[in-house]
């Protein structure tokens, strides 16, 4: 295995595993010759997806790009970054590669940090590997201030939702995968559109799949982003919330069941009792005219207290059960 410092040269060639990048195409005629030739010459394949492109990105790269690596793949009808990433991959693992990496064709992803991303699945650390624009504070100056603050929002919401708690910048969409796991994840059930890297997380998060923050600068340069934190906030905040049930339920109560269960029932039970307490006795002293008795009091507060101690117990176990081992060495 090559060291850090020769994986972020270029021209390192780190093998035997074979890597293709899948490059989902629309309105990105501008940019994506560049983001082409800019891709290493160690990587086995590039693969564009002509998402429905009004534009004919597909072929625009095939009458201007004599790269030999590059397939172009045309969907039919436009299904999203989603629906295009996962139609490079199904592609790329049914052509025999081995990490898939997904890279945007608008220039915002720098190549050069290719060899970074796929380390730690070289390596046999990590089953999924993502961009983390977050780590650099300087590099956040960078950022518009809204960008910032929504990031942090669906950060925080990612982290309940998939359970990968030591995890930062969800919507960063450069990322690389084991093509092992493309086989056991249900792709036809993944979010098209732009919940898209969210919903892989929490997907990830049901195979127990190792996920792997990589820390790499934000590059900006005069593309137009369509995502608008603004717009998807709340479509984002119910999905969450799907997702965070079907997790909990998935992972504490149909797969195994342990003291954490019992924690997050019992405490969920606790708080309910004291606040539905609560509420009846104080509606009581106001029909009354009386104070509420201290025994009153306590059998309502009691409950609170013993419920939030017990949903911090939870929230510690949850936290601490991040997957450790990846799972691609496992699968065939």
């Amino acid at each position: 295995m090559e060291s850090s410092d020769a994986l972020l040269h270029a021209n390192a060639t780190p093998k035997p595993l074979k890597t293709a990048v899948i490059i989902p195409a629309y309105r990105v005629t501008r940019h994506i010759e560049g983001v082409i030739a800019g891709i290493p010459s160690w990587v086995d394949a590039i693969y564009v997806v002509d998402d429905a492109c009004p534009d004919h990105s597909g072929r625009h790269v095939e009458e201007h790009c004599r790269d030999a690596r590059v397939v172009v793949i045309r969907n039919d009808t436009n299904k999203g970054v989603g629906g295009a990433v996962m139609a490079g991959y199904q592609r790329a693992a049914a052509d025999g590669f081995d990490i898939l990496v997904k890279m945007d064709g608008d220039g915002q992803m720098d190549p050069g940090f290719l060899p970074r991303l796929i380390q730690p699945i070289l390596e046999g650390e990590a089953d999924y590997t993502k961009g983390n624009r977050f780590y650099d504070l300087r590099a956040i100056g960078q950022m518009p201030r809204i960008r910032i603050f929504g990031n942090a929002v669906l950060s925080f919401m990612s982290k309940i939702s998939t359970g990968y708690w030591d995890l930062f910048d969800p919507t960063n969409g450069y990322t690389a995968i084991h093509a092992r796991l493309i086989a056991v994840l249900p792709l036809d059930r993944i979010s098209r559109r732009y919940f898209f890297e969210t919903d892989l997380l929490f997907r990830l998060g049901t195979l127990r799949a190792v996920v792997v923050d990589v820390p790499m600068p934000a590059r900006y340069g005069d593309e137009q982003s369509g995502l608008r934190v603004s717009r998807i906030l709340i479509d984002f905040l119910l999905k969450h919330l799907r997702n965070t049930v079907k997790r909990i339920f998935y992972n504490y109560f149909l797969r195994d069941v342990s003291l954490a269960s019992f924690e997050l029932v019992a405490g969920t039970c606790s708080i309910l009792f004291g606040i539905t307490a609560g509420i009846y006795f104080w509606a009581s002293a106001v029909d009354s005219g009386q104070f509420a008795s201290a025994g009153k009091v306590m059998l309502s507060a009691l409950p609170l207290i013993l419920g939030v101690q017990l949903l911090l117990g939870f929230i510690a176990f949850d936290i601490a059960a991040v997957p450790r081992r990846p799972v691609w060495r496992l699968l065939r």
